[in-house]
């Protein structure tokens, strides 16, 4: 990039002086015009040498970066909490980490708990898996139309529960503020728009250790960790 940036600079200054020295030239044309086009002569060769030379370091320049090179950087809109439009995510923790600490009401708060609750040990694209479940079945129409709703759907009936800690009689209490954080990112993230790419249309998942009798009528669509992800078929979701 330097070298390529040196010639540039080169070039240009070239260009510079060979106009000045066409200027020059032309006024002492009438005292010596054979030293005029021989100035001329010279100035034009060193100019097709150095053109010469930043060609071919351009040829080195794979087109895949010579794009990155002359592509000025895309600027960044940053939302009044923090947040970049999540127009693409990146499923680490580093990408998360660069992210502010997330705050929101009550639904980003439950759907926070559920990523934590349900999916804090598993990789960072697994826990966003979680969060599209919830948010998928909040579009769905079979399900309620909150993240709270759906979090806590059948949390008051006996083995009716949807996500196993709603009803587990354990209390929800948070132990690792690192993971709740995270968790709280995602959903943010989730919550602003970004796109749901893990679990293609999942509104059911399973931990690999279980084998529930809908899972074999289900559409499997992802497996992510520890999960794997599920939609109705196509003909029941269409009815």
């Amino acid at each position: 990039m330097r070298v390529l940036q040196f010639w540039a600079r080169s070039a240009v200054m070239l260009l510079a002086l060979s106009g000045a020295a066409h200027a020059d030239v032309t006024v002492s044309q009438s005292n010596d015009p054979s030293a005029a086009v021989s100035a001329s002569a010279s100035v034009d060769s060193r100019l097709s040498r150095l053109l010469g030379v930043e060609r071919t370091a351009y040829t080195t320049i794979s087109p895949d970066r010579l794009e990155k090179i002359i592509t000025p950087p895309t600027a960044v809109v940053r939302k009044q909490n923090g947040y970049p439009d999540p127009k693409t995510i990146e499923y680490n923790s580093e990408f998360l980490s660069d992210l502010p600490v997330a705050t929101g009401g009550a639904q980003w708060s439950c759907l926070a708990e559920a990523v934590y609750f349900e999916s804090r040990g598993e990789p960072v694209k697994g826990q966003f898996g979680v969060a599209e479940v919830i948010l998928n079945r909040v579009d769905s129409g079979r399900f309620p139309d909150t993240v709270c709703g759906v979090v806590n759907q059948g949390a008051h009936l006996r083995g009716g529960c949807q996500f196993s800690f709603a009803c587990d009689g354990a209390p929800e209490t948070i132990h690792n503020t690192i993971a709740f954080r995270r968790a709280g990112k995602i959903a943010r993230l989730l919550l602003d728009g970004a796109p749901r790419e893990v679990t293609d249309g999942a509104t059911y998942f399973h931990t690999r250790w279980v084998h529930p009798s809908w899972s074999h009528r289900f559409t499997h669509t992802a497996t992510v960790g520890a999960h794997m992800f599920y939609r109705l078929p196509s003909r029941v979701a269409a009815k």
